[in-house]
């Protein structure tokens, strides 16, 4: 089993083209386990339950969380399609972290942070995992989110089932290159 192609298929189907093997996306991005594995098998992607539980199961970014009744599936975060997320706004640790590119920092510090192609800013809890992004496009430099603050003014956060933040936007003046 190629765990590794398995991973990469259904983080796009989950996240970005659930179409492409007939497949809607339901409330909070659900979707019934046996209609995706058979969409698999349509576009010539064949993959058993057990694979697929092994992929959930092996993911160390837990990108993927299965029903507490066994019978659907998500992506955790990071859809770039339209869905009515099911989770609940929750009160942030007083900061969080986001990684991104040196190259990128001008126009940061400038507008802020924005979705761009996804539905919600990623935040991470802490500076390494927020590292290990930045690295994935180009010099990684880490930004300090006073996310404290952006709740106390109103911004609503989210906690994805694997323990990624979420937030709509980032204006600039919740953001430092250092711990306020």
């Amino acid at each position: 089993m190629n765990t590794k192609k398995h991973s990469k298929r259904l983080s796009y189907i989950l996240r970005h083209a659930p179409e492409d093997v007939g497949l809607t996306l339901g409330d909070g991005g659900w979707v019934s386990i046996d209609e995706l594995i058979s969409g698999f098998q349509k576009k010539g992607w064949a993959i058993t339950r057990d694979e697929l539980d092994y992929v959930v199961e092996a993911n160390e970014k837990k990108r993927f969380t299965i029903s507490s009744d066994g019978f659907q599936i998500r992506a955790a975060q990071g859809h770039s399609v339209k869905i009515n997320h099911d989770l609940q706004a929750t009160k942030p640790p007083a900061y969080l972290y986001h990684g991104t590119a040196k190259r990128h920092m001008d126009a940061i510090l400038r507008e802020g942070l924005r979705p761009m192609s996804r539905q919600h800013v990623h935040l991470s809890v802490d500076v390494a995992t927020a590292e290990k992004v930045g690295q994935r496009h180009g010099k990684p430099v880490v930004l300090f989110v006073a996310s404290g603050k952006m709740s106390s003014a109103g911004f609503d956060f989210f906690c994805a089932d694997n323990g990624v933040w979420l937030t709509d936007e980032v204006p600039a003046e919740f953001l430092s290159l250092q711990e306020a």
